[in-house]
């Protein structure tokens, strides 16, 4: 543990793809002992878990269900936060909703509340609300502790660079294919609209990784 903040990326693969493997027992046991330092020390820890990271937690911690998708998701979403969510120091600065990269096979869905409240996790942010499909939203952001927090999306996306990815003829051509002429270029516009993606990376984690700072500062 001689970092003060960690940030954990997203996957590939299934969040059950390392179910007693040894990584993964070292990653559940990078979070023990980030909560056991917090819980016995004034200087805090702080950890920022992404899409496949966040599945692991909510595994370990058991906060919702962590189920396979009917299809896979994959482009540029509207994100609705909670009343907590509004509330929440990170997300200052984001409207409701919000927009970012959302790619995955998986996703946490069933809170349980009880749950939640028993272990201090607060529900930041869930999927958009889609009126015309009967299923569940699935959570997007959680807040575990103090100073862990996570999220489903991908707030680090750089929409420079993902252009420059979509571009490519072999993944323009892929993603037509899988997903959509309409999808593929609602990317593009949302990629050069300064208020969804471009948006969304100057603030989560520039806000995450000054609030972390501050509060290391102080101690």
């Amino acid at each position: 543990l001689s970092y003060d903040i960690f940030i954990s990326s997203g996957g590939p693969g299934s969040p059950f793809d390392g179910e007693g493997e040894q990584w993964e027992n070292d990653f559940f046991f990078l979070l023990d002992e980030i909560e056991g330092f917090n819980n016995t020390n004034e200087h805090k820890k702080h950890a920022f878990l992404i899409c496949h990271s966040f599945q692991l937690a909510c595994r370990k911690y058991g906060l919702g269900t962590v189920t396979q998708r009917k299809s896979n998701a994959f482009g540029i979403f509207p994100i609705s936060l909670t009343d907590n969510g509004e509330k929440e120091t990170v997300f200052r600065g984001l409207p409701d909703p919000f927009y970012s990269v959302d790619s995955r096979d998986w996703q946490v869905i069933q809170p349980d509340e009880v749950d939640f409240e028993a272990k201090g996790a607060k529900i930041l942010a869930i999927e958009k609300e889609r009126p015309h499909v009967a299923l569940e939203r699935c959570l997007m952001a959680i807040r575990f502790s103090d100073q862990i927090i996570g999220t489903q999306f991908h707030p680090e996306a750089d929409p420079i660079g993902m252009k420059m990815y979509l571009l490519q003829e072999e993944k323009k051509t892929a993603i037509i294919k899988n997903h959509g002429e309409d999808k593929y270029f609602d990317m593009l516009d949302s990629l050069d609209d300064p208020n969804r993606i471009t948006l969304t990376q100057s603030v989560i984690l520039p806000n995450f990784l000054n609030e972390a700072i501050n509060a290391l500062q102080k101690t």
